[in-house]
Formats: C-alpha cells, sequence, structure tokens
C-alpha cells in the first residue's frame, strides 16, 4: 500500500478486495432478476463499477443471455478478470459517467457497492442512454449490520473515538443512501423505483475480518495511516479470545425504472 491512500482510489487494496469481500444476499439477487419479467436467459446485464466482479459473479450464475462488467480501475479490473475466468463475463475500461456500452443495448445495469464514486446526474444519463425502455437500473450496497453483534458494534465505535468528524461514504447506511429513495424518484427519464433489502449471517476468521477493513478504502483514507493503524490494533485486541467472528450483512438495493 502507498504512503498515502487516495480516497476512492483502489488500486493498492485490489488483492486485499479480491482476497477478503463478502457478497450479497441471494433472495435480494434474485429478486432483481424478478423485476425485469422476462427469463434471465433473455437479458443483456451490465455491472458497472464492478470492482474485482464479486457481484457480476452472481449475476452470472443466473445465466443471463450476455454480461458485461466495466471497472476504471485497471488493479482492480485485472483480478476481476482473474477471479473470473472460466465465467461468460466480458470486461472492458469504463465509468460511471462514460461506461463506452453500446446505446439500449442493456434491459438491467447494476452498480455494486460504487455508485456512490460517480456523479450522480451523469451516472444517471448515462444509464438512462446504455438501457432499453423499461430496463431496471440498481444500485445496492452490502454493510455490516453490527448491530446484530455487540462485539462488532464496539470494534466500530471506535472509528468514531479516534475521528469524531469521520463522515462514512462507502457504507449502504451513509448519508448519501439516507437520501437515495428521493433523488432517483425524482429522476428524470426513471419511472417506478422499488426498495429491496435482505441479510446474510457469515462466520469469518478473525483474519478475514480484519482482512476487510485492510481492503477498505473510505476508513483508511479519512483516518489517515497513523490513526488507521491504531484502529486495527484495538480491533486485534478485542478479539484476541476470538477465532472467529458471526458478522451479518444488510444487502440494500434500489431499483429504478427507465421509462
Amino acid at each position: 500500500m502507498t504512503d498515502v491512500l487516495v480516497h476512492g482510489d483502489f488500486t493498492d487494496l485490489a488483492e486485499s478486495y479480491s482476497r477478503y469481500r463478502e457478497g450479497y444476499a441471494l433472495p435480494v439477487r434474485d429478486a432483481i432478476f424478478g423485476l425485469c419479467a422476462a427469463p434471465p436467459e433473455t437479458l443483456d446485464v451490465a455491472d458497472v463499477g464492478a470492482g474485482t466482479g464479486i457481484w457480476s459473479r452472481l449475476l452470472a450464475e443466473r445465466a443471463p443471455r450476455s454480461l458485461t462488467a466495466v471497472e476504471p480501475n485497471d488493479s482492480m479490473r485485472a483480478h476481476g478478470i482473474a477471479d473470473s475466468r472460466n465465467l461468460p463475463i466480458a470486461w472492458r475500461a469504463g465509468s460511471g459517467e462514460a461506461t463506452g456500452l453500446e446505446a439500449g443495448s442493456a434491459d438491467l445495469l447494476t452498480m455494486a457497492s460504487s455508485f456512490h464514486w460517480v456523479g450522480f446526474d451523469a451516472g444517471l444519463r448515462e444509464f438512462h442512454r446504455v438501457l432499453r425502455p423499461g430496463g431496471w437500473f440498481v444500485a445496492l450496497w452490502n454493510p455490516r449490520d453490527v448491530s446484530a453483534n455487540p462485539l462488532l458494534h464496539d470494534i466500530e465505535q471506535e472509528i468514531t473515538r479516534l475521528k469524531p468528524d469521520l463522515r462514512r461514504v462507502s457504507s449502504g447506511r451513509s448519508d448519501f443512501t439516507a437520501s437515495l429513495s428521493g433523488r432517483l424518484a425524482s429522476a428524470t427519464g426513471f419511472g417506478e423505483l422499488v426498495y429491496l433489502e435482505g441479510r446474510h449471517v457469515v462466520r469469518q476468521s478473525v483474519a478475514r475480518y480484519l482482512g476487510l477493513w485492510e481492503s477498505a478504502n473510505d476508513v483508511p483514507a479519512q483516518l489517515g495511516e497513523e490513526l488507521f493503524a491504531r484502529f486495527l490494533g484495538y480491533a486485534k485486541d478485542r478479539l484476541a479470545e476470538h477465532e472467529t467472528v458471526e458478522t451479518t450483512y444488510l444487502t440494500r438495493a434500489w431499483a429504478v425504472r427507465r421509462e
């Protein structure tokens, strides 16, 4: 990792992201396909801001007619290609504001844990261009529900103790998602809005739990190297007598239909 982590730049985090990040609730994925009201094998799907392909691979399990993963970061995309070998996923460079996809080429376009990095209006204009009429744009996140585990809640509270003014950006519980329903409901060129939520529980080794923090960008970038090291030290101390950590993940998805 470089000495200074740039907010939003995952170049130095790609390996950890690929190794440690968890997935999403499968019932939410299946409900998203259900919105399209057509068999998955008839759908053309684009996953934008695909990172290392965690969500892309879950989409591939439903065997859509085509699946394109768009990722701007070369390192993240390289890990995604490697992690998705032998799967029918076409990878390409591109951003949320400029996907490089053809107009009217997708029935479903998703952004998993990445829409908050995109210029909101520019991104929606691009998604409207890429989607066919009646197609769906879905933004989703999979934050930890730390309220389900008091130990994990205390560990995350240490972030606030270290930096009271830190503002979470990438969490599915951030200010960004708090206003997302209203912003999407009033977006030009989109109609119906659907919110979906699902939970799944993962039992992780302590090493994997700590690795998840090392794969993050938002908190380390805002804390800085010294405070982030203190945070990891606190987490290690609190987990010293544990071999595993039971973590509840909350998949939250906002879906809006192109007019």
